[in-house]
């Protein structure tokens, strides 16, 4: 089946600013990507690392 998932679509909810940076912060602008990581690390996977955090931003969000 072409376009078929490897994984089930799951749901999270998330401060819309959150979501907006992370976009913008994420190499490649991969929100999906840096949660995986979060989540296997958190997990203690084996192999799993801590994501980079991308640099500090000068910006002050409230």
């Amino acid at each position: 089946m072409p376009n078929a998932p490897k994984t089930k679509h799951r749901s999270v909810r998330i401060e819309d600013q959150d979501w907006a940076d992370l976009a913008t912060r994420a190499p490649g602008g991969d929100r999906a990507a840096v949660i995986k990581d979060l989540v296997r690390w958190y997990l203690r996977r084996d192999g799993a690392e801590l994501p980079e955090r991308p640099a500090a931003s000068e910006e002050k969000t409230e």
